[in-house]
């Protein structure tokens, strides 16, 4: 009785380590991170490209709001 309950504490420590080795979480985080720094520089690319167009756009909606459309 001894023994197994001995042996039930030593299956309990041994997967409770393998827990915190676990990197599966890690790993989508890590992709996660990559996605939003690509994601950030395709924003960041099309509005310096963009410039122009975004800046006579919002001017033309402003013109538009004011009444001299």
């Amino acid at each position: 009785m001894f023994t197994d309950a001995a042996l039930r504490i030593l299956i309990a420590l041994q997967q409770a380590g393998d827990w915190h080795r676990d990197e599966r979480g890690q790993t989508l985080a890590e992709y996660s991170l990559i996605i939003s720094a690509i994601a950030v520089a395709a924003i960041t690319i099309s509005v310096i490209t963009f410039r122009e167009a975004l800046v006579g756009a919002w001017n033309s909606a402003a013109d538009c709001l004011n009444g001299t459309c």
